[in-house]
């Protein structure tokens, strides 16, 4: 069975983030989408919410497992038995962190490869930081997440604002 974990932040999920992992899905026996703690970033929702979201908007696909994790991502893909990475990229300059990632991940973990996945061309714009500031400041966040979850990403905004 072939593993693979998506590891972010999805600080919230939107819907370039959904692409990647019904892509993916397709790719691997097995995709653990990780929702990973980042020091360098104030993260607006906790984790357990972020899972739940990702629960909420996945699942329809069945080979899609959510999970989260602290430490070393190869440390995590060694212990879940994982293959592969899975890195969705928008732009040249996300591919230039993305690949010195890749390389210091297989020198932990031999066994482990990445398999970047180019995003959609709707998606190429979009983040979880911009919808973030879009819900902070008012707009609509229509388009850019998951219908399911954006009422709670609009109430959270609004308080955080």
């Amino acid at each position: 069975m072939r593993t693979a974990i998506y590891p972010g932040s999805f600080d919230p999920v939107t819907l370039g983030h959904l692409d990647i992992i019904r892509r993916a899905s397709v790719m691997f026996d097995r995709l653990i989408v990780a929702v990973m703690h980042n020091q360098n970033k104030q993260p607006m929702f906790s984790v357990e919410e972020r899972m739940e979201f990702l629960r909420c908007t996945t699942s329809q696909l069945p080979n899609v497992e959510i999970a989260s994790f602290d430490g070393l991502l190869a440390d995590y893909a060694r212990q879940q038995g994982a293959c592969a990475v899975v890195k969705g990229l928008r732009a040249v300059s996300d591919f230039e962190y993305e690949f010195q990632m890749a390389l210091a991940n297989r020198k932990l973990n031999p066994e482990l490869d990445t398999v970047f996945l180019m995003t959609s061309a709707e998606y190429m714009y979009l983040s979880s930081s911009v919808v973030k500031d879009i819900a902070v400041h008012g707009g609509s966040v229509a388009g850019f997440v998951p219908d399911g979850i954006m009422q709670d990403i609009v109430r959270r905004t609004r308080k955080e604002g």
